[in-house]
This record gives C-alpha cells, structure tokens and sequence, in this order.
C-alpha cells in the first residue's frame, strides 16, 4: 500500500514522503496513529495545504521533546521484583513497569515510548531507549533489583549474584564438614537411667 507519511517514522521516511508499506502495517499502525494518509489524489491534495502545519506542529513536539531529553537521558530508575536465589525473576519487566516508574521520577512518558527487544527476565542494570519523538531517543537505566539494598549494590558495580553464590558455597562447604563430623553412629551414646541398672 501506497502511504503519505505525516511524521518521520524510523526505517520509512520523512514527513512528506511517500513509501511503499505492507497493507497489515499500514491498516495496523500508521493510519490509526495519524502517522500517513493513504496516497490517494485527495489526500495528496489535502497534504499540500497542511504540510506548513505539520511541519509546525512536528517542530514544537520535537522542541518540547529535546527539553525532556536533556533532563532524562542518562538517568537510572530502580525496579523492585521477586527473584530466584539465581537472579531470575518470577516474571518479566515490561515497557509498561518501565514507564510506570519513569512516570514515578517524574517525566511523562507513554509506554510506546519505551522499546525493549529482548523482555527483561532477570536482576540487574539494563539500558533502555526511550523514544520521546521519532527525531528524539534518549538512553535511561532501568536498575532491576530485589531489595532497596541490592539496588544500591548494583547501582555501584558490584555483583549481588556472584557474591550471593560465594555465600551459598560457603554455606554447603559448612553442611558437608559438619555432615562429616556426625557420621551415622558416630553420635553420642544413650546412657543409662536410673531405673534401668545396667547389667554387671
């Protein structure tokens, strides 16, 4: 399908240009979005008299876009989850839980803002772009944590996961030397009562 795009769309095209699309992703994305028109002679016609406007218009989005950016690109915000003792989480962090604690630190931002190729399944730091106009990416860090502590540790470099396991080493070392010690048999013996002299 034929399409006019009314705003840049990554990958297709600037504001103004007409590109070949598949009919799914045109019916799907762009025209409820308001991001084409079909290349029609009408909406052709009709392109021409408001391209001034949309010109206008995607120019005050992309300025007001840029001040946002400039406070938060760079900026980190903590996730708190359940996890495994080896980091997995019980579920994942969607670019909805994203926004939600973007929104949280105070910046207005839509989920579709927030892109993800590969759902976040575990602890840690990720980097994640956030789209706050298709001329305008910034980068945020999303620190996924499973205590307030742990964030604060990771957020500093440190490894939680590689020390929780140190620990956990340390503690089967300790079960198997005490397993050692108590062999089966080897506890203490019972000692007679009173009421059951021992045979001489």
């Amino acid at each position: 399908m034929q399409v006019i795009l009314l705003e840049r769309v990554e990958k297709l095209g600037q504001i103004g240009d007409e590109v070949r699309v598949k009919e799914g992703f045109a019916r799907n994305f762009l025209l409820p979005k308001k991001k084409a028109l079909r290349a029609t002679k009408a909406n052709r016609e009709y392109f021409q008299t408001q391209k001034v406007q949309l010109e206008a218009h995607n120019l005050e989005r992309r300025k007001d876009a840029e001040q946002i950016a400039k406070k938060l690109d760079g900026k980190s915000f903590v996730l708190l989850r359940q996890a495994g003792d080896r980091g997995q989480l019980y579920g994942s962090v969607s670019p909805r839980d994203i926004a939600a604690a973007i929104e949280a630190g105070g910046f207005k931002v839509d989920r579709g803002q927030v892109t993800i190729s590969v759902a976040i399944k575990s602890i840690g730091l990720f980097t994640i772009p956030v789209v706050l106009h298709p001329e305008v990416k910034v980068n945020v860090t999303v620190n996924v944590a499973r205590s307030e502590d742990e964030a604060e540790r990771q957020a500093r470099g440190e490894n939680v996961l590689a020390e929780r396991g140190a620990d956990e080493d340390a503690k089967a070392a300790a079960k198997v030397a005490a397993e050692e010690l108590f062999e089966e048999g080897a506890g203490p013996k019972d000692e007679p009562t009173e009421e059951e002299p021992s045979e001489a």
